[in-house]
């Protein structure tokens, strides 16, 4: 599929890195096929800890682009009261609290097609998020979440 195949959604910017990326976003490189060369599928820069509040707009824009999300996987201990399963736009998402860290959600579609996104700190500038989506979407990114927040400056501040 080509660039000016790719659809255009609110808040997926595929492409556009070099743009101003703001808390929410959600930047994507989701490959459907087996072989996918990266560690991570894309990247989030959520607005806060509160998932309830910051999944829903994720989970939206994910099934627009990529068809019905059944399960989200994340670290407990990074979010705020984490539920064991939301209602998004009528269908049942479950939540699964796995050991991940704070730097990632593995999201699943269907029954085993899983992709993981890098999660950028809430509270990380622009410039350092934007550095850390740019190196979690490339196809031949083979650096841990964790990694790329200490290398692009996005770890939280204390």
């Amino acid at each position: 599929m080509a660039d000016s195949d790719t659809p255009r959604l609110p808040g997926l910017l595929p492409d556009a890195i070099h743009h101003a990326v703001k808390p929410g976003t959600a930047l994507l490189r989701l490959e459907t096929t087996r072989e996918r060369g990266g560690i991570l599928d894309g990247a989030w820069w959520p607005r806060s800890r509160d998932i309830g509040a910051e999944l829903p707009g994720l989970i939206t824009a994910l099934t627009e682009h990529v068809g019905p999300i059944t399960r989200v996987g994340l670290d407990a201990s990074a979010w705020e009261e984490l539920p064991t399963r939301l209602i998004i736009e009528d269908r049942v998402v479950r939540i699964d609290s796995f050991p991940v860290g704070d730097d990632t959600v593995l999201i699943t579609r269907g029954e085993n097609d899983h992709f993981a996104l890098l999660v950028v700190p809430p509270d990380a500038t622009p410039d350092a998020a934007r550095a850390a989506m740019a190196r979690a979407v490339r196809a031949d990114n083979v650096t841990r979440a964790e990694q790329i927040l200490i290398d692009t400056g996005s770890t939280p501040r204390t």
